[in-house]
């Protein structure tokens, strides 16, 4: 299969065979994002001013903490908390009972995210070369016919995606094909949970655990998005 730079990071999402290739490159954007904010990024005057207007989502904290950098977790954090004192003392002076939705406006600078906006920016690239590889690589089709499916969130927007991107009758060979695979690999990892659930049972603890024994942490990949096992991403020393 030929690979170029829109398609590489696609092609190797899917040979990694996991549960969601979309999961994996998301893993992927994330970790890399906040590898460059806190690297060295963080002292640079335009990252700052865009970290300190988006600011990060309550899940991407706790990975920029858990990565490491204090200090620079605490210059990013100083000149955000500057941002937003400043912009909630406008919002609490402008406030008039039942003429305001100060609670909405606060609640989105809490929900606004770096490094959500870098993958979100990304993603849709992703999505568009889904479905050009799909239309044009026999090989690519082979993968995607062969892979675990997806999570159902990311199914969810391929699906969606779907319906710009396909005519009539593409759909009607795509849908069909997606459908089967993601009922196929639900069952799958139903059958895989369930019997982890009875390989606990005292009368079934000599026989095989098969593909079970991380089928927990795949189920909740599978039905969320994510990786619920991965390790603490940190700075590498």
């Amino acid at each position: 299969m030929k690979e170029n730079i829109a398609t590489i990071p696609l092609i190797k999402a899917f040979n990694a065979k996991d549960e969601c290739p979309f999961c994996n490159l998301e893993r992927e954007a994330e970790q890399h994002a906040v590898s460059f904010i806190l690297g060295s990024a963080y002292m640079e005057d335009d990252i700052r001013e865009k970290t300190d207007a988006t600011g990060f989502c309550r899940h991407h904290f706790k990975m920029m903490y858990d990565y490491g950098n204090r200090l620079g977790n605490a210059l990013i954090l100083s000149t955000h908390l500057k941002k937003l004192n400043q912009e909630l003392a406008k919002e609490m002076s402008d406030f008039a009972p039942g003429k305001s939705s100060l609670l909405k406006r606060i609640s989105k600078k809490t929900t606004d995210c770096y490094v959500c906006d870098h993958f979100r920016k990304i993603y849709g690239r992703y999505l568009d070369t889904f479905f050009d590889l799909y239309l044009k690589n026999e090989e690519f089709r082979q993968l995607f016919e062969e892979s675990k499916g997806f999570c159902l969130p990311h199914f969810g927007d391929l699906i969606e995606t779907a319906e710009n991107k396909l005519n009539d009758t593409q759909k009607k060979e795509f849908y069909p094909k997606a459908f089967a695979l993601m009922q196929e690999n639900m069952e799958r990892l139903q059958k895989e949970v369930a019997w982890f659930v009875e390989k606990n049972d005292y009368r079934n603890k000599d026989k095989d655990w098969g593909n079970s024994a991380d089928s927990i942490q795949r189920g909740m990949q599978k039905c969320a998005g994510g990786y619920p096992a991965d390790e603490v991403f940190r700075a590498k020393l």
